[in-house]
């Protein structure tokens, strides 16, 4: 490890020399060639070997860093390019059980507070101030190994000059890098990382990270450009978690708040009939989210914690009211792209690797 870190030092030491007089300022908006480059890495990261990428280009980056494998089975790089820019790299999901469990522990807890991911190690999180926002709580575990391991290149990289830093993953890597972007940005708002990093995002492939109040958060925090979530509209992938929407997860005030006490002054018929009306339409909607919290929750933690030895489960937040998240850019197929990647329940994934998301990023007309 040791070695790794020094054999990293050089390179951005060495890097800082040559790049101090190039350095060139990221910009806003959705960059076709920027987000194929980002493709081309994080096809790179993701695979096992060769023979995923082999005919994808290289990107005009190199790798600087590869960590090890982590928490439930991730993983993240560091590339870096002659234009003193950064990207880090998220893997997603691979083939071991550890990864699934990252997608399956789907309860949702509170966008803020702390969670214990050893018997030594609390990690203390911020990702949204309202008291409602929520997110996934097998990617925020995810994400708090990741975030140890980053931190510190990150504060190499700044030393070293680079204060251009893109963030990416396909699948679920960029279901963690919504929730990296949004811890980066709050560590930047509490003085713990430097002001002048310059972060930007693409996700791709990616599930729904959170609720609509972290939604909400999230699209403030990276508005004017800063921020794209590109999903293939053929792939079910980005549609998931599924979604549960309650009563209760609407804002406080709304027309369903006072349900109860219109329904009591109705007369005695109209009061029943409105009564049974209002129960087989919100008590379905408690006990779906109920369940879901019990076994992608109380359940899963179980396993988690098996692999995971001193994780203690956080308190969960009583809602999974899952939303797209972020300003998306969708790419969508045509009679050709069909021919090229048909319909198959027997390749449920056929719509969601890189191969077909650059196919799609290449066609005129199949996005803004």
């Amino acid at each position: 490890m040791m070695k790794n870190a020094c054999i990293y030092g050089l390179v951005v030491i060495g890097l800082s020399i040559s790049l101090s007089s190039r350095g060139q300022q990221l910009a806003p908006g959705f960059d076709k060639a920027e987000f194929r480059e980002l493709l081309c890495i994080s096809a790179r990261t993701g695979a096992f070997d060769s023979s995923y990428y082999g005919d994808i280009p290289g990107p005009d980056y190199h790798m600087a860093y590869r960590s090890a494998v982590m928490g439930l089975d991730n993983r993240w790089e560091l590339w870096l390019n002659d234009r003193s820019t950064a990207v880090i790299s998220i893997r997603g999901t691979t083939e071991k059980a550890e990864s699934w469990l990252a997608n399956f522990y789907a309860a949702m807890v509170p966008a803020k507070g702390q969670v214990a991911i050893s018997a030594t190690d609390t990690f203390t999180y911020a990702l949204a101030d309202h008291p409602r926002a929520a997110v996934h709580v097998g990617w925020l575990v995810s994400l708090a190994f990741l975030s140890q391991d980053m931190l510190p290149k990150l504060d190499s990289c700044y030393r070293a000059g680079i204060k251009n830093v893109i963030l990416t993953g396909h699948s679920q890597g960029g279901a963690i890098t919504f929730l990296l972007t949004a811890y980066l940005y709050n560590l930047q708002k509490q003085g713990r990382l430097p002001a002048d990093i310059r972060f930007k995002t693409y996700c791709s492939a990616s599930p729904k990270p959170g609720n609509l109040y972290f939604a909400y958060a999230y699209e403030v925090m990276t508005q004017g450009g800063w921020a794209y979530n590109v999903v293939n509209a053929a792939d079910w992938v980005p549609e998931t978690p599924m979604s549960i929407q309650t009563l209760a997860d609407f804002n406080e005030t709304n027309p369903f708040v006072n349900a109860d006490m219109l329904i009591k002054k109705q007369r005695f018929l109209k009061r029943l009939t409105l009564r049974y009306v209002y129960n087989r339409l919100n008590k379905p909607t408690i006990r779906a989210q109920r369940n879901y919290e019990k076994f992608l929750g109380k359940m899963t933690s179980k396993m988690v914690k098996n692999t995971l030895p001193g994780y203690v489960p956080p308190d969960y937040y009583s809602s999974n009211h899952y939303v797209r998240t972020g300003a998306t850019v969708v790419l969508m197929g045509d009679e050709a792209y069909y021919k090229r990647y048909p319909d198959n329940p027997e390749t449920p994934f056929v719509h969601h690797g890189h191969h077909p998301y650059l196919y799609l990023l290449a066609q005129p007309g199949s996005h803004p």
